[in-house]
């Protein structure tokens, strides 16, 4: 090897460790209020976040430093259940499929992006192949989004066996998905009846849990509920027709119990000329819908009131509801009544800990992702609060400040 080419590798290795070193560089946050995402609050702090990782309070050495002294700190939002793919076409129609699979990402891309600087920087996708191709391109790098889990498909038909659904789950993990979605009843709007059996849920739930994955469950009615608890599935969504007597069960049982009572039917309502006429979306379930909204109400004050119940944050956004995500908290504290701490803390530490990251995201601690977001205002005191995010920070890294 020549002299000019060993000096050439000396320099671009050289580049290469001065390129890391720099991407090692400590960023502090001041924050003027930080919320810990377990109920802790603080005034003044500091964080210091090395590479993708927190790696302590207080001064840091001389780095990169945001002064968010007048702002609230808090942990970057989780939304357990969302649908990142679905968008309205060039006509403002719904789009369930596209012909071109590069204008299929685009719309995810989009949608990933009003979500992360919506102060989100973790979600849960279910229901999706296009899922698992924008997780890739965000891990890359090459996409500004929020950390995406995703079941790539789900589990929604009857005429399954158990062990067909066996298999099924099997493929879901060999294909990479981080969940398996089950669907266990009829959309609402349909009257939300039971589609799974007993012996259908457990093989599904059962073999999930073989597989190392968790479960998440479309369920309304309440004996189809406790046989989704029984049968040791991770999580309920929705659960209009509970019973007070069956979310105890649940608390018992350990079951995430996640309402979504805030955005997506008044999604629908609002957007009802874009959805009409597509698919079940009918003016008979849309009237479903509006029918839903007190109902779910009183369900989640319901959930409020049973101790030991845990309650989780998702939206089901789907088209017209991406970066909007907010407006569930917002409603579950205006509306249901929910303590803006407790929110917070829902939407945070404890959709981690529902998603089995509850040691990654979700805190503000040290050895902790240093997923971070900053508003404008104190959600303690007013919850709009929440709208007005200013700084985003996701895995070390800054997507958005002012």
């Amino acid at each position: 090897m020549s002299t000019k080419s060993i000096f050439r590798i000396s320099i671009v290795s050289l580049a290469g460790c001065l390129a890391a070193f720099a991407q090692e560089q400590p960023i502090v946050i001041k924050a003027g209020t930080l919320l810990d995402g377990k109920g802790g609050v603080q005034r003044n702090a500091s964080i210091v976040v090395v590479g993708s990782k927190i790696e302590k309070f207080g001064a840091g050495p001389k780095g990169t430093t945001y002064d968010l002294h007048n702002l609230t700190v808090l942990p970057g939002m989780i939304d357990t259940h969302v649908h990142i793919g679905w968008h309205f076409g060039p006509d403002g129609r719904y789009q369930p499929r596209d012909e071109s699979q590069v204008t299929a990402m685009g719309y995810a891309m989009e949608n990933a992006y009003v979500t992360l600087m919506g102060g989100f920087t973790t979600v849960q996708s279910v229901g999706s192949p296009i899922d698992g191709d924008l997780r890739t391109a965000i891990n890359r790098g090459v996409a500004p989004g929020p950390r995406v889990l995703t079941s790539l498909r789900a589990i929604n038909s009857p005429a399954l066996t158990p062990d067909q659904i066996r298999e099924a789950v099997k493929k879901m993990k060999a294909d990479g998905s981080d969940l398996v979605k089950i669907f266990a009843s009829k959309s609402f709007r349909d009257g939300g009846g039971a589609t799974l059996n007993k012996e259908q849920i457990e093989a599904a739930c059962g073999e999930a849990k073989a597989q190392h994955l968790r479960t998440l469950v479309h369920v309304y009615g309440p004996e189809t509920i406790t046989e989704v608890s029984d049968a040791g599935c991770t999580a309920v969504e929705h659960g209009t027709l509970i019973t007070p007597e069956v979310l105890k069960h649940l608390a018992a049982k350990g079951t995430y119990f996640d309402p979504n009572i805030g955005l997506v039917a008044q999604n629908y309502l609002e957007h009802k000329a874009n959805y009409l006429g597509i698919g079940n979306y009918t003016e008979e379930g849309m009237a479903a819908m509006s029918r839903s909204i007190p109902i779910a109400l009183q369900v989640f004050k319901e959930a409020l009131a049973t101790p030991g119940l845990k309650i989780v944050f998702g939206t089901d956004a789907v088209a017209g509801a991406h970066g909007h995500n907010v407006e569930e908290l917002i409603y579950r504290v205006q509306k249901g009544g929910q303590d803006p701490k407790a929110a917070i803390t829902s939407v945070t530490s404890m959709s981690a800990e529902s998603l089995s990251m509850g040691d990654q995201i979700g805190t503000i601690a040290p050895g902790m992702q240093a997923d971070l977001i900053a508003v404008d205002g104190d959600p303690l005191k007013d919850i709009t609060a929440l709208r007005r995010v200013v700084f985003v920070m996701k895995g070390g890294k800054v997507f958005k400040a002012r």
